[in-house]
């Protein structure tokens, strides 16, 4: 393939955009090299402007589970928008999606819409110690939250270490309210307990998609949920990843545990930007105007996003058999990474939740950031490039997580086994 077109929109980009990208992966760092800049999207196809066609395992991180311009969610977007783009004012859209999660999640009475992720966790943080009345929270090393000050921390030495900025900008007065734990390892979160004088949250994704895709244990967090009630603590879900992917009540629908707290983003956009908030009507209570703790968006809730949202959760809705035929599909793209990778000498293993997909180049399980550490970078780079060449488009990083839309048939995904067995032989 030629990416001569990319080579010359990268160089532009970079004139004037900060490494030539708006979110720092997209500029390929961990893998080299120049990232494809896309025309379009089909289904499950991303067509670059040098006119490159790739069956796309990222779609755009998560939220297109229908793959791209599904007609009905397309349909609904532009019906919308040409009632108005924004208001700034209260539509019956908000509170038609209110209600779909809320009769979903059986943890959310209430829920509050964002515009992102990262605002989504901020402000549920913020609730978590409006509500207890504490300062200090606990996160897992490996575990992404969006990049608000608190939860830009890297570990330092020690068992239960407060959190140090891993970036700069980010005061250490900030941070210092954060301690790390380890992920899938209860006795370092009891450290942390014993270290403060108040934790108002724990905040857990409880599928993991930032360190590849590493799921938690059940009685992990079986283990959380009891520590918080202990402590008087509020546990917090970040499934703004695993919301709707991993199952229809996102990893709620996999596990028994209940949390405190909930965040959602990706898929109740429908590729609109969007995140959201709940927990239970107590909690919620707390929230401004019906409580003291604030939070405001000028386009919170904004009609077009809220109406992409809606029509893609009712599709879920009306065929939860979607699920069943993602995760079969994804457990086949893996089992095939797995066997060419066999074949051809080289170490793998391999996740799936619902219709997200990990893998990592290691012959070890990987259930922490420090054990996802331990793949081969170098070959995963190879492998990358390699498969892109071969028109498949996957995470551009080890510590990404791959999803299939239900616009990746069968033979799209034969069509990429055979490619990483290809690949897979080259590199060995």
């Amino acid at each position: 393939m030629q990416w001569t077109a990319s080579e010359q929109a990268f160089e532009e980009a970079r004139k004037y955009i900060p490494g030539g990208v708006d979110s720092p992966v997209r500029a390929f760092g961990s893998v080299g090299g120049v990232p494809p800049f896309i025309e379009r999207g089909e289904g499950g196809y991303l067509i670059d402007i040098d006119g490159n066609r790739y069956i796309d395992y990222v779609q755009s991180w998560g939220p297109l589970i229908f793959g791209h311009c599904d007609p009905e969610i397309e349909s609904a977007v532009i019906e919308t928008a040409k009632k108005g783009l924004s208001f700034g004012a209260p539509t019956p859209l908000e509170t038609a999606l209110a209600k779909e999660i809320v009769e979903l999640f059986e943890s959310i009475d209430k829920v509050r819409f964002v515009n992102s992720g990262t605002e989504a966790v901020m402000s549920a943080i913020r609730l978590a110690r409006g509500a207890t009345g504490r300062d200090d929270i606990v996160k897992f090393t490996g575990c992404y939250h969006g990049h608000s000050d608190s939860l830009l921390v890297q570990a330092g030495s020690g068992a239960a270490t407060f959190g140090n900025p891993s970036s700069p900008g980010v005061p250490a007065d900030l941070t210092r309210h954060t301690l790390l734990a380890e992920y899938n390892d209860l006795a370092s979160v009891e450290r942390c307990f014993e270290a403060s004088e108040g934790i108002a949250c724990v905040i857990v994704e409880p599928i993991a998609g930032n360190m590849g895709l590493v799921p938690a244990d059940e009685e992990f967090l079986r283990g959380l949920r009891a520590l918080c009630d202990r402590h008087g603590a509020l546990l917090i879900f970040d499934e703004v990843m695993s919301g709707f992917r991993a199952s229809l009540r996102g990893a709620q629908g996999l596990t028994e545990v209940k949390p405190d707290l909930v965040t959602l983003g990706k898929v109740i956009g429908g590729g609109m930007p969007v995140g959201a908030f709940g927990g239970s009507v107590q909690v919620m209570a707390q929230l401004s105007p019906e409580g003291p703790v604030y939070q405001a968006g000028t386009l919170s809730g904004n009609p077009v996003a809220m109406a992409a949202g809606l029509a893609s959760l009712r599709k879920l809705k009306a065929d939860p058999q979607i699920y069943t035929l993602l995760e079969a599909r994804a457990k086949r793209l893996t089992e095939g990474f797995e066997a060419a990778a066999n074949e051809a000498g080289l170490p793998m293993v391999t996740t799936v939740r619902g219709s997200m997909f990990g893998y990592f180049f290691t012959d070890e399980p990987v259930r922490n950031f420090e054990e996802a550490k331990r793949g081969d970078n170098e070959i995963f780079k190879r492998f990358h490039h390699g498969m892109l060449e071969r028109g498949i488009y996957l995470a551009c990083s080890s510590y990404e997580t791959g999803f299939l839309c239900t616009a990746i048939d069968d033979a799209m995904v034969e069509e990429t086994v055979s490619a990483a067995r290809d690949v897979m032989k080259a590199i060995s």
